[in-house]
């Protein structure tokens, strides 16, 4: 028996709970003890990211990966704002050369430019990460490459390929990760898009297409480096060109985006070796960068694992920035080689409240505010929002950032109610059905002005979003050129301007009284079609259940005018199939940056991008179209900033702001906590590429760890009471047993 006694088994349990409070780390910390001196950031991730190939990857939570994995040209400067460019893997910014139709040389302002060649200059020196693409054999030859799936059976996992290499970057990566944009095979969500710009994208990919299908099944690999593309060249190891047509001043921010990382020969080919896909063996899964950090272990459903680099080239941190970056201690680490992190850590989170709970003891060292933890970390007050003073006490830290984002109430402008406009390829109408027309699309348009009075977009930033957020006068968020602030970019047809009496005011939505005549003018007083005494009924498309305190809301807001709004809920498919087709009639949308230009606004009211025009590929998810506005916008995107292009942006929002496609736009504004421990830390934005800027005080987490999380023994010491209590009494009837029998005996 391992305890014979009470008092041996109380002073085992005693000993236990000793020398578990002699444990430096909480006994709770669900990170591994050997990870305890290491820089290692941690965080987590709610869904698994669905690709991780830079030719496919378009959405921000897998960027957050990649890019940090990945690297294009051009990077974002992290600290100053505005958005600044500057040269990531290139010697400098690319030359830009103009010339015209017969290839000789003009000036950037000569009406004859119709191309614009971008000369890149590569660093020399750059390795990609340790890799089984690049192990090389005895022979000089790639070490992993199979005939057959048979061949490669043995290889189960990327972790069964032993070896590994590495090789410098050179010019032919860029040109064949662009070749591998330009395949339809990738499936590139900008492709369409490039291919307007870039020479010979279109001929390249049907090229490939037809290559391609003369192929059995089995052997549909294209070695792209066998095959030009008439707008990129290769003048050396560490140059190459890219030839647009005409100008595309935005071409810039694309060289900042992971789309255009190199991907080179080697990598592809390995991936698509025979049995590999079977086995998820494939770019799409296991990215390969130059990049400060390399994936070393991907388990959507438990972790994903990031690594320093150990090939990476001297990256050093920024010496300067915005006036108040040293004062907030931004520049203490200007000049130091980067990165700082050893590791980052993903967990699976799938709930908000553990994982806040796990922020606060401080087993996560960044956290975002989600309505469940508003009020626990921050006050609001008449100074507006600050942390909360738990928070403060803690040491924990937070950035708000104005997100370059708009969401939006949209109008499909096709719909004969709300819309009134007729689609682009309609044949034209005679001269009284043209003013029929006129009369039904004004009708439209007075409907679509009300509702926006209507809609009281602040009161729902306030209570859906907790403030996080400011309204919108139209498309352009606060960060990029062309949005204006105060009674110079005011909605003058929503908005009334009213002074505080002392040199600013506030914008206040206009009475509901006006937004009522407007109703009456558009042909429903009270909510009633005027001809027939119908109530008005519009639907609104959603993919979230019924009866929500949102759409609840939503429904008080059309109900100020009268109007009965049914909410429609469907799945997200064939939500996106109505937006696609055009059968929506009002819904709820958004957009992020892509690049900090207002272009990528803009054009979500351009007419040719609208969703029914281009089948589902355009972003204009309204439908909107005027001549005028994409006549000026076809103006404005081929100009640097400058006054004359904010005169152009400012007669596009006049024509926005008249025509009202979107019932309410707001911008959001997010907000990010950060444990004591951890550096170096702003907001940016635009670019996910910020792990290598972050540091950490790994001895003051391990400290702040045993601090927040101290040993709860009560219930130990309780339960080892009454062990003993009961052990005690068994162990006195035990005695007085024995006593009785040697009185006996």
């Amino acid at each position: 028996m391992l305890f014979n006694s009470p008092f041996r088994l109380s002073f085992s349990l005693l000993l236990v709970m000793l020398l578990a409070g002699c444990q430096e780390q909480a006994w709770n910390n669900p990170h591994p003890d050997e990870d305890g001196d290491a820089r290692i950031l941690y965080s987590s991730f709610s869904s698994r990211p669905k690709h991780l190939d830079p030719a496919r990857s378009y959405s921000s939570d897998e960027s957050r990966f990649i890019d940090q994995i990945y690297e294009p040209p051009l990077e974002y400067h992290y600290l100053k704002r505005p958005y600044e460019l500057i040269p990531n893997t290139l010697t400098e910014m690319p030359q830009i050369e103009y010339s015209d139709a017969h290839g000789n040389p003009v000036p950037e302002q000569s009406p004859l430019v119709a191309y614009s060649t971008y000369v890149l200059t590569i660093k020399p020196g750059i390795h990609y990460q340790p890799h089984p693409a690049f192990a090389l054999g005895s022979d000089g030859n790639p070490r992993y490459r199979f005939a057959s799936a048979r061949d490669s059976q043995e290889y189960q996992s990327l972790e069964d390929f032993t070896e590994t290499g590495t090789r410098e970057l050179v010019s032919d990566d860029y040109i064949y990760q662009i070749k591998r944009l330009a395949d339809p095979a990738n499936l590139s969500p900008v492709r369409g898009l490039l291919a307007e710009f870039i020479v010979g994208m279109d001929e390249f990919g049907d090229r490939v297409t037809a290559i391609r299908k003369e192929r059995p099944r089995n052997q549909r690999w294209v070695n792209l480096d066998d095959l030009d593309m008439e707008g990129l060249e290769r003048l050396n190891d560490y140059q190459f060109s890219i030839r647009l047509k005409g100008k595309y001043p935005q071409f810039r921010y694309w060289l900042a985006y992971h789309f255009f990382a190199p991907v080179p020969e080697l990598v592809d080919e390995f991936y698509n070796q025979p049995g590999l896909a079977d086995r998820n063996i494939v770019l799409d899964w296991h990215p390969v960068g130059t990049g400060a950090f390399m994936m070393t272990r991907n388990d959507p459903n438990e972790v994903i694992v990031l690594e320093r680099n150990p090939n990476f080239r001297e990256d050093l941190y920024p010496s300067e920035g915005e006036k108040e970056d040293e004062a907030n201690g931004l520049l203490a680490a200007a000049g130091q080689p980067m990165p700082f992190l050893d590791k980052v850590v993903y967990r699976l989170e799938k709930e908000a409240i553990p994982l806040w709970s796990k922020f606060l003891q401080g087993y996560y060292d960044r956290s975002g505010i989600g309505a469940d933890s508003f009020d626990q970390a921050v006050s609001v007050g008449s100074q507006g929002i600050r942390l909360s003073d738990e928070m403060i006490e803690k040491g924990i830290t937070m950035e708000i950032e104005v997100v370059p984002g708009t969401y939006y109430l949209a109008f499909n402008m096709l719909d004969p109610i709300v819309g009134g406009q007729r689609p682009h390829n309609a044949p034209r109408l005679n001269a009284r059905d043209a003013k029929e027309h006129q009369k039904t699309a004004e009708r439209a348009r007075k409907l679509r002005q009300a509702i926006s009075i209507a809609f009281d977009q602040e009161e729902s930033i306030s209570i859906f979003a907790n403030g996080r957020g400011e309204v919108g006068m139209g498309p352009i968020p606060p960060g990029i050129f062309g949005y204006q602030t105060g009674r110079n970019g005011l909605n003058n047809l929503v908005y009334d301007w009213v002074d505080d009496g002392n040199g600013g005011g506030r914008a206040v939505l206009k009475p509901i009284e006006y937004a009522r005549k407007l109703m009456a003018e558009a042909g429903y007083p009270d909510g009633r079609d005027a001809d027939t005494g119908k109530p008005l009924v519009l639907n609104y498309e959603t993919t979230s259940g019924g009866g929500n305190s949102n759409q609840i809301w939503l429904i008080k807001q059309f109900r100020k005018l009268g109007i009965e709004l049914n909410i429609r809920s469907t799945d997200y498919n064939r939500f996106q199939e109505k937006i696609r087709t055009g059968n929506a009639q009002i819904f709820s949308w958004g957009w992020m940056a892509d690049y900090p230009d207002a272009e990528n606004f803009l054009f979500l009211l351009y007419g040719p991008n609208g969703q029914v025009a281009t089948d589902g590929a355009g972003v204009n998810s309204s439908n909107y179209s005027n001549p005028e506005y994409d006549r000026l916008f076809d103006r404005m995107k081929l100009m640097p900033d400058s006054p004359e292009r904010m005169a152009v942006i400012r007669k596009m929002l006049d024509i926005f702001q008249h025509d009202a496609p979107w019932g309410s736009v707001w911008h959001p504004h997010a907000y990010v906590l950060n444990n004591p421990w951890v550096k170096n830390t702003k907001a940016h934005g635009i670019s996910q590429s910020v792990l290598k800027y972050i540091d950490i005080d790994p001895e003051m987490r391990d400290r702040v760890w045993a601090e927040r999380n101290p040993p709860v023994i009560t219930p130990l010491l309780t339960v080892l009471g009454l062990l003993f209590l009961l052990g005690l009494g068994g162990y006195l009837a035990w005695r007085k047993r024995l006593q009785v029998k040697v009185f006996h005996d």
